[in-house]
């Protein structure tokens, strides 16, 4: 099998990404699912919008089954997961842009608040 060398690359990044970093880029894939499946939606490509709109689910239900349960805030991070999820299904059943377009919007907020966070503790040095 031949791996091209943006593959290597890619392949490289998330190896040598930090848990942090790693997040991120689960978020910018969703994201970036998410933007392609509404795109599916207004072009009436059936196809595309359930191909990317299913990326976008299982990244997301990755996001929900990765939570540490040991912090608080994790109970309301899979009940905000478990509506995202439910907005893109009835996004693609229904070949609806607002259900994904309010999916989209909480995972663009909770992008950056992770981006705030992973700064605030980069800037903090980790005293583990």
């Amino acid at each position: 099998m031949i791996i091209s060398p943006y593959e290597k690359y890619r392949q490289s990044s998330v190896s040598t990404s930090s848990p942090g970093q790693l997040l991120i880029m689960l978020y910018d894939g969703a994201i970036r699912f998410i933007r392609g499946g509404i795109e599916g939606i207004q072009e009436q490509d059936i196809s595309k919008t359930n191909t990317l709109l299913n990326k976008a689910q299982a990244i997301v239900s990755e996001l929900m089954m990765t939570l540490d349960h040991s912090y608080a805030i994790s109970q309301n991070l899979a009940s905000l997961y478990e509506y995202i999820n439910r907005q893109l299904i009835q996004a693609n059943i229904k070949k609806e842009v607002a259900p994904a377009e309010e999916a989209l919007g909480y995972l663009l907020e909770l992008r950056e608040a992770w981006v705030q966070a992973i700064k605030q503790v980069g800037s903090e040095g980790y005293h583990g």
